[in-house]
């Protein structure tokens, strides 16, 4: 019996053109999951800069402005150093506690007991919990020439658990370039450093780099500390 040509199953393949279709339509999806996450990560930055930093600068300020010294200082015979000297820092429900009994209002933080830390996700979407702290540490400062400095002790705010990418984020706001040895902020161990490394270092790790070593791109990112100095 003849055959309907048009009831025989087709075995064309794609061509070249349809294929190309479907590797542009796959690249806008992967480029838009990408500036997605992208633009999710800078909003976090900028409520992180915006509503933990700066609420924690402006708790201290009002302390200041309140009691005429800084937290963990004698009030009696105040040095006008966080806690009385430097590499002495005060955290958790110590200085929280202290700010609520000058009646300062507590940045949300995660809550209730924790205003002093902070919730975000890094590049890899792991979560990451920033600590601050207030304290003294020596810092350098210009001092008589050009490209001499010297050691004076300076309040700080010291932020732990930041991934390198938002460390250098937050470097650039507050100082409008990165550099982890001058400035106003700087990274834990090199606040006191008298000469700058030439060429100029980032900061010591970056956002390829795991937190416990290796390769692993799952695992979690490398974390440093930085120092914030304080105006008082």
């Amino acid at each position: 019996m003849p055959t309907n040509a048009s009831s025989v199953p087709s075995s064309r393949g794609f061509t070249i053109l349809e294929m190309s279709v479907v590797l542009v339509v796959i690249a806008l999806i992967v480029g838009a999951a990408a500036v997605g996450r992208d633009l999710y990560r800078s909003a976090q930055e900028e409520r992180f800069s915006s509503d933990f930093v700066q609420a924690w600068l402006l708790a201290y300020d009002r302390f200041v402005a309140g009691t005429g010294t800084v937290p963990g200082d004698d009030f009696d015979n105040p040095t006008g150093l966080v806690a009385g000297g430097t590499n002495r820092f005060v955290c958790d429900l110590d200085l929280q506690n202290a700010m609520l009994a000058a009646g300062v209002t507590l940045p949300d933080g995660r809550g209730e007991g924790f205003a002093n830390r902070y919730v975000y996700q890094d590049a890899r979407g792991n979560p990451q919990d920033v600590r601050v702290c207030v304290g003294a540490v020596d810092w350098a400062e210009p001092a008589g020439s050009v490209g001499a400095f010297a050691l004076r002790p300076r309040n700080v705010m010291r932020f732990e658990g930041l991934t390198p990418s938002l460390a250098a984020t937050l470097d650039t706001r507050l100082d409008g370039r990165v550099d982890p040895f001058r400035g106003r902020f700087r990274e834990v161990g090199r606040q006191n450093a008298l000469a700058t490394p030439t060429p100029a270092r980032p900061w010591s790790a970056d956002d390829r780099d795991n937190l416990g070593g290796g390769t692993n791109p799952d695992d979690q990112v490398a974390l440093v500390q930085g120092y914030l100095r304080m105006s008082q």
